[in-house]
């Protein structure tokens, strides 16, 4: 499974009409920004770490061991982030051309499916967990850092991708029983090559304004 960079034109759509922004968007505005803080965060260190041993010969002994956790924390995020904005790569070759009723089926299938798997894998974490905390587990490294501190951080990111996909779902059901074809499939379709280019364009246009705004 992989995702794609979240778009920040399709965070601009979802706009409620009274001007708020809906839940959907600030989790996902939440969420991206805890991803780019934690490898924001990454880059600095690695940075202190190579200047560090260069002009001093001196290391810090842990950027490896943070690149580690900020990889398992980003990636639990980036499943969230990729589901709400419907990035998770699917194989459509035959979708569209099934009629809207067949496309709704397949498309409620996937969700209540993606939200199965997300409850096992944080099913299976959890016992990750309750076995770190059981043994005291420590990293193999010179910190010796309790494995427990990164590990509750990580299961936390695939709780939240459980409750993320399981509100989708929840979502598609209501649709689905409502005979709502045509929102279901608007919400849930895989994303066509246009929606994903007029995304890019919307991005670009994004940034050449805040380009041309910065004095």
């Amino acid at each position: 499974m992989t995702t794609d960079r979240p778009s920040v034109a399709a965070s601009a759509d979802r706009v409620a009409p009274a001007g708020r922004v809906d839940f959907k968007t600030r989790l996902e505005t939440v969420l991206a920004t805890v991803f780019g803080v934690i490898f924001l965060g990454l880059a600095v260190i690695v940075t202190i770490e190579t200047l560090s041993r260069k002009l001093f010969n001196i290391s810090l002994q842990g950027a490896d061991e943070l690149g580690g956790y900020a990889l398992a924390v980003g990636s639990t995020i980036a499943f969230s982030l990729a589901l709400i904005g419907r990035n998770h790569i699917r194989v459509d070759v035959f979708h569209e051309k099934f009629s809207p009723r067949v496309q709704a089926l397949l498309n409620w299938i996937s969700m209540v499916s993606l939200a199965v798997f997300a409850l096992f894998i944080a099913w299976v974490a959890f016992k990750v967990i309750q076995d770190t905390t059981a043994y005291r587990s420590t990293a193999q490294t010179p910190w010796a850092t309790p494995l427990i501190i990164p590990q509750s951080v990580w299961y936390a990111g695939l709780v939240i991708f459980a409750l993320v996909g399981c509100g989708l779902a929840w979502r598609a059901t209501q649709l689905f029983l409502r005979g709502d074809i045509a929102r279901l499939n608007r919400d849930f379709n895989p994303k066509s090559a246009k929606e994903e280019l007029k995304e890019e364009l919307d991005d670009l246009k994004l940034r050449q304004a805040s380009e041309g705004a910065t004095p």
